[in-house]
């Protein structure tokens, strides 16, 4: 190798594969060596990288949904949505879990933010827990598996929206690490999801609703929390943010039958 090659080598390393990595590791439980000694400013960049963790779950989701199972279609079902949560090791849904508690308590913004800290689950975070289970569940059953592979690729570009429009709640945390993520990235990494459905699905105008289903599903979820924790948000609040997208996208594609 050539001096001259050295340096476009290590800008590859640096602002391709380390963030694409620590991305696919932080929003996934895939069996991958985690990164050691992180930079100032890697989260960021791997945040354009979550389409790549939406490829990556909604793939599972979406073979597992394709796989003819020896099992009744709401079992199915329920075995899809187990893999998809267990591949993201409950992150989002933990996410959505303690911004419920928070977020819905009748109390100041400073004390929903130190209840968003807490680890025990309460009610409102409970029953919040178990509808969108129930609804997640109802519209597996009457989905495809390109809809799954979309609505993960989609609900994890689109959050990238809210976490670098609205400020960070804490200004130490990993989710005000992840802001000012790189949009160009992110397209790019999302735009081979225009084919999976093929020219039907585009041409009818399902795609577009559920891409701005998506995003405003993220947009209004994040901007109800921002008015209850006093105007910012955090990786919780992304987390529900992104499960918001993903159920808006399942939804605006049935709808769209």
């Amino acid at each position: 190798m050539s001096p001259s090659q050295l340096p476009a080598r290590s800008a590859v390393w640096t602002q391709v594969v380390r963030p694409a990595h620590l991305a696919l590791t932080f929003l996934t439980t895939f069996p991958l060596p985690h990164l050691n000694d992180l930079q100032d400013g890697e989260f960021a960049r791997a945040s354009g990288f979550y389409p790549l963790a939406g490829w990556a779950i909604g793939g599972l989701s979406a073979l597992l949904l394709w796989a003819p199972l020896p099992v009744a279609p709401g079992v199915h079902a329920a075995l899809v949505l187990a893999a998809g949560l267990a591949a993201t090791g409950l992150l989002h849904f933990d996410g959505l879990v303690d911004t419920a508690d928070a977020v819905f308590a009748m109390a100041s913004p400073e004390r929903r933010l130190e209840i968003l800290r807490d680890v025990h689950i309460g009610a409102f975070g409970l029953a919040t827990g178990g509808l969108i289970l129930l609804t997640w569940w109802s519209l597996l059953g009457a989905a495809r598996p390109a809809d799954l592979l979309l609505a993960a690729v989609l609900a994890r570009t689109v959050v990238l929206v809210p976490m670098n429009v609205f400020p960070a709640a804490r200004t130490v945390s990993i989710g005000a690490r992840s802001r000012e993520g790189r949009w160009g990235t992110a397209l790019l990494v999302a735009a081979p999801v225009l084919l999976l459905p093929g020219l039907q699905l585009m041409t009818s105008g399902a795609f577009l609703a559920a891409l701005i289903s998506a995003l405003l599903a993220a947009l209004l979820v994040a901007r109800f929390c921002a008015g209850r924790l006093g105007g910012g948000i955090n990786g919780d609040v992304y987390g529900s943010c992104i499960i918001a997208a993903e159920l808006a996208v399942l939804l605006a594609l049935q709808w769209g039958r």
